[in-house]
Formats: structure tokens, sequence, C-alpha cells
């Protein structure tokens, strides 16, 4: 459908996160929310034009769409969000310690220079999905929420909590989180992509399986030759369990704590 069917706008939509789509009780496939919209995707060099299409009026480029519009990207048939100073962007995939607009990843990022544009929500994971949107791999193949147009240079992947508490298992989690690096690595080739690991208490302190979740994800991120920061004692070795507004989510002052630790080891890791 996406060589006949024009590019999407959508009205009304802001930036500083992936958007999710709206949600309801049984939230409609991709296909049935933009039904009526106007569609046609707007062709380029070495894109494929429709039979007939020639004589048809040009849809409007996505250079030209304002800043929160959807774009049909027609190379993935999924649909985009725009965003000015792509360049300078870094996209967030993460679950609850990183929606908060005030977040530990979002300062940190912020801190380094780069625009935020978040995708996921709270009580996500890699397999963990909520009510309301899928895991981090389902949510962006089923349009839960939309991953930005053009070429970010950051991406960075942070989660794994919810894993650990619902009971994923390594297995599971291993699959999901290579789907997802694999989806990511497709659609920005050039993007450099460093996974964030599991906020908790250190193995002798009680972070039980949410530590065990870091340690997992540090094997993926190094099988794909992936940057990770281990952040499974953070708690413990950096003192932020005195930070604690419940037994996993920090407060105000642990999210500028944590968000200088987090901005040090990406720092080291040359994304400035």
């Amino acid at each position: 459908m996406a060589r006949i069917l024009p590019p999407i706008l959508a009205a009304g939509l802001f930036l500083g996160g992936c958007t999710p789509a709206l949600e309801s009780e049984a939230p409609a496939k991709v296909s049935e929310r933009v039904k009526g919209l106007p569609v046609a995707a707007a062709a380029g060099p070495g894109q494929p034009v429709a039979a007939g299409s020639a004589g048809r009026k040009a849809a409007a480029a996505p250079d030209n769409l304002p800043a929160g519009s959807l774009f049909l990207n027609p190379a993935n048939g999924r649909n985009e969000i725009i965003v000015r100073d792509i360049e300078n962007t870094a996209v967030l995939i993460g679950d609850s310690q990183s929606e908060p607009s005030e977040s530990w990843p979002r300062l940190a990022l912020g801190s380094l220079g780069y625009d935020v544009v978040f995708c996921g929500g709270g009580g996500t994971g890699f397999v963990a999905g909520s009510l309301t949107r899928g895991n981090y791999i389902d949510a962006l193949e089923n349009g839960d929420w939309h991953l930005p147009y053009g070429a970010p240079p950051l991406v960075v992947i942070e989660g794994g909590g919810n894993d650990a508490s619902k009971g994923a298992s390594d297995f599971d989690i291993e699959e999901h989180a290579e789907r997802l690096i694999e989806a990511v690595e497709d659609r920005y080739p050039a993007a450099e992509v460093v996974l964030v690991g599991t906020l908790a208490r250190g193995s002798q302190a009680g972070g039980g399986r949410r530590t065990q979740v870091d340690s997992l994800l540090g094997a993926v991120a190094k099988e794909y030759g992936l940057s990770f920061v281990s952040v499974g004692d953070w708690l413990t070795r950096y003192g932020l369990s005195r930070y604690l507004a419940d037994d996993r989510h920090l407060n105000a002052e642990g999210h500028e704590a944590a968000a200088i630790l987090l901005s040090k080891r990406l720092e080291a890791l040359g994304l400035v």
C-alpha cells in the first residue's frame, strides 16, 4: 500500500517524545487509525513511483512538514515523527526510569547537548508490556509509538526493570533485546547505539533479579559490539538509594545525581 498512499500528516502532535498512538482498551491497528486520511508517498531519488501517478500533484516532502507531524516513511511503511535538528537528536527508548521530562537519562543526554525524543513508557521493557502499549519491539512494530524520521546520531536503550519484576526469562529478554537492536540498527545504520542497564542495588545488597538482568543486557551489548552502561549497582555504589521515592524510582534529587553519573559515562564513550 505504501506505493500508492501519500505521506500522513497528523496535526496537533507535539515534539519531545515518540508520540504514542491514541490509547483505548483495544488499540486499533495503524492501518485502522489512519483510515480515511489523505495518503500518497512522495517519490524521491531511487524510490519507486506508483503506476499512473506521474501526472499527480506532488505531496509535501518531509523536509517541509512542521515538527510533530507524522510522515509515512515509504522505505519501511511506518509512521515516523518529524523532528527539527535531527542531527543533534538522541532517541531514548525506555521505561518509567526514562519517561519523566526530568529523568536521569534525559537530563544526562541534555547536558551533553542533545535534544531528546523519548519512545516507550512506564511498565514496559524488552519483554514486558503495559495495558496501553506493547513491549519495546512490539510497540515499534505495532505503531504504539513512533521513531523520528531522518538520521539521529545516537540511540540509547534503557530498561529491564519491568522484565525483572514480571518474571521474564533470560531467553525471552535476550531474544527481544536482539530483535530491538537489529530493528534500530537497520533503521539508523549510522547511529551510535548504547544500552543502559537496570537501575538496582548491588548483587550483595539485595539487587536480586534486577541486577541479574543488568548483567544479561551487558552480555547482549557485548555480543552486538555496542557500548553498555551498567547501572545494576548504582543505588548502593553511589549511595543513590537515599534518593529513592519508592523501592525503585528516584526522587528529583536522585535523578539529578544519577544524570551526572550517566553523562560522565556517555562522555567517556565519546558521545559529545
